[in-house]
């Protein structure tokens, strides 16, 4: 058997292995794409081992990441500090090895896969951040940034809609530089996917504008070397390789069916693999000399050498650019973005009058995007309703990549997990815009944002019952209920334009993950704040009007109501009332104990919070004894003044369930 056979049987091996000791995973997917991977890995994806981190690797994605041992396999081989111990604790506690890739787990992983569709949709993300990065800083004779995307991904990834979504527009991006290959195996979970799968995905992609090389064996080196050099040599269209392979390649009797995609094979079938493909090598055991023919490190260290050398020239001939460059790859802020920031926020409470907080944000974005040239803004067709554009918004298109504005198009799933690629490919800091409601749609690209901890920017508008007469398929109510309950998102529901104003600079500021804004549609006055006020608003929670002594009653409230608890405070005679602003319920979390009970003291017992939408997060802060003033149903079709009324959100209703809390 060829050379060549026998480094990809060196993937099988591993994959079939690994996934027989841990009693789970699947060897399907592995044991059928390991050809097309080390057509790939060995002779074309640019990468260097030592250093994951190298600004101008080619990125690669495993969609279709239920086959993780595939990545793991190929990381190990090329020389990744991923080594056999690792490969042997595959699906265990702590080990570098979880079940489906996980960025930050694994030196070599790009981004965490396993939902299927949400990888070629990150690709698509770090496709467009290449070319767009790219065309802002290559110069004649110094293409600094110059790399492809490879993605791998399978049926299900196809069936899924958000590879609809991604893929239809990286065609009308011309990404030229993307490069998917189809594990077309006719297999999934519950069979041949005959029964419930027969799109003609060529004429598909061709429809989408992508260059199509169908039919290709993917068991047959040559003929997948002839289809990546063919891809390669088409610069303005994204391509897709598909690829015919057969699930469990050289397993004589789970070869081909569903029994191999999810589970192990079993020790008497491994035996029956290893005769198969020639393969009499222990567990776990690779030959020197192909452990030697897969080694990726010295040609990875001569590729970022050469690199180094070129950017080394670049930086002599361009050193602002440079400079520039690489502070945004290095996530390090404007150093003139802070103090033109408070300097901003100071000013937004000189507004004459209130305006929708939808609209604050837009007035940031102008404010702050003149020292954040690193932002790529964006709206799921809504620009107009988001506000999510500024005097500086250039849109990026095919011919003109270099711009900072994406029209995503109807497509909030794929806007979602395309800005958690941009992130993950560096340079640049993300927003989209969509309503409050359709981020449903986008929910699970969230969840991989907050899981993976990328920085991400969400302007969700148009946040409750006050969007008004487009009715409760529009208005969300539990939206932000489930969002608070996500890990590692940081929500903001700002009161008005300088706790807005606060958001974004938080939102700027906050590597740790990504950050959803809540804004009305609405307009809501600015509410006055010292500056002492204003400095405590990044605390996520502060008292925003007092009374003297210890209240009798707290009312916490955000948004659109703090209005509504600054009213009534006034009109409840006879009592110390308390108003506190909670914008930001997570980061006012994140304080110290003292400082939370400064703000809401152990010993004021009665409590009101009032949110329009679904309450029952707010008894950790007002007691089961508490009130609170919230949605319980879904809302109703008519202008937002008389909704407001109907569901009690107004100043009679406050004063008396306030009444109440003091008649116990």
């Amino acid at each position: 058997m060829s050379s060549r056979f026998q480094l990809a049987n060196a993937i099988r091996a591993l994959s079939m292995d690994a996934v027989q000791k841990a009693k789970s995973g699947h060897p399907g997917a592995p044991m059928g794409m390991a050809d097309i991977a080390q057509v790939l890995w060995c002779d074309h994806l640019r990468h260097n081992p030592s250093n994951p981190e190298w600004v101008n690797r080619d990125r690669f994605v495993l969609s279709n990441g239920h086959g993780s041992m595939l990545i793991y396999s190929l990381l190990h081989l090329t020389g990744y500090a991923l080594n056999i111990e690792d490969i042997k604790s595959f699906r265990q506690l702590h080990s570098k090895t979880p079940g489906h890739p996980e960025f930050g787990y694994t030196p070599g992983v790009e981004t965490t896969t396993g939902p299927l569709g949400q990888g070629v949709a990150n690709a698509v993300g770090m496709a467009i951040a290449e070319k767009t990065l790219a065309a802002q800083f290559n110069r004649p004779g110094y293409d600094v940034i110059d790399h492809n995307t490879y993605t791998f991904l399978g049926d299900g990834c196809l069936m899924e809609g958000i590879s609809h979504e991604v893929c239809s527009l990286a065609g009308t991006l011309g990404l030229g530089k993307l490069i998917a290959f189809y594990d077309d195996n006719g297999i999934s979970i519950d069979g041949e996917v005959e029964g419930w799968f027969t799109d003609d995905t060529a004429k598909r992609f061709r429809s989408y504008g992508w260059h199509v090389i169908g039919d290709v064996d993917g068991h047959d080196p040559e003929a997948i070397q002839q289809a990546i050099e063919l891809a390669k040599s088409e610069t303005n269209k994204p391509s897709i390789i598909c690829c015919k392979t057969t699930i469990g390649f050289g397993s004589p009797n789970k070869g081909g069916k569903e029994d191999c995609h999810g589970a192990p094979l079993g020790d008497a079938e491994i035996e029956l693999v290893r005769k198969e493909l020639n393969w009499p090598h222990a567990p776990f055991e690779i030959p020197a000399e192909i452990m030697q023919a897969w080694d990726a490190r010295a040609n990875g260290s001569k590729l970022e050498s050469e690199w180094n050398d070129t950017f080394i020239a670049y930086r002599e001939t361009y050193p602002d650019l440079a400079a520039e460059l690489t502070r945004r790859l290095s996530n390090r802020p404007n150093a003139d973005f802070e103090g033109a920031a408070r300097a901003y926020i100071a000013k937004t409470q000189n507004a004459a009058e209130g305006i929708a907080t939808r609209k604050a944000s837009q007035n940031a974005i102008e404010a702050y995007a003149p020292y954040i040239p690193e932002f790529i803004g964006g709206s799921a067709d809504l620009a107009g309703s988001n506000l999510t554009q500024w005097s500086g918004a250039k849109g990026i298109s095919a011919q003109q990549p270099e711009g900072n504005y994406l029209y995503y198009g109807v497509r909030e799933f794929g806007m979602c997990a395309i800005m958690n690629g941009i992130k993950l490919h560096g340079g640049f800091i993300p927003f989209g815009g969509t309503f409050l409601m359709f981020m449903e749609y986008a929910r699970n690209a969230i969840r991989m944002a907050a899981l993976m901890k990328q920085q991400a920017i969400y302007v969700f508008t148009h946040d409750s019952i006050g969007l008004g007469e487009d009715g409760p398929t529009h208005q969300p109510v539990e939206q932000l209920s489930s969002m608070r309950a996500t890990p590692n998102l940081i929500n903001w529901r700002p009161c008005d334009a300088t706790e807005t104003a606060v958001a974004w600079k938080c939102a700027i500021e906050n590597l740790s993950g990504p950050t959803a804004l809540i804004l009305t549609r609405q307009g809501l006055p600015t509410q006055p704040k010292s500056s002492e006020q204003i400095a405590l608003i990044e605390k996520g929670g502060y008292i925003l009007a007092d009374c003297e002594g210890t209240p009798d009653l707290i009312i916490i409230a955000t948004g659109s109501e703090v209005e509504l608890a600054m009213k009534a405070k006034e009109g409840i005679a006879n009592r110390k009332i308390r108003v506190v602003s909670m914008p930001s319920c997570e980061v006012f979390e994140q304080q110290d104990d003292n400082y939370k009970q400064s703000v809401l003291p152990a010993n004021v017992t009665k409590r009101m919070a009032i949110e329009a939408a679904h309450g029952d997060f707010w008894y950790k802060y007002v007691g089961l004894n508490g009130v609170i003033i919230s949605m319980n149903r879904f809302g109703e079709s008519a202008p937002a003044s008389d909704l407001f009324k109907a569901f009690g959100f107004d100043v009679e209703n406050v004063m008396e369930k306030a009444q109440s809390l003091f008649s116990e």
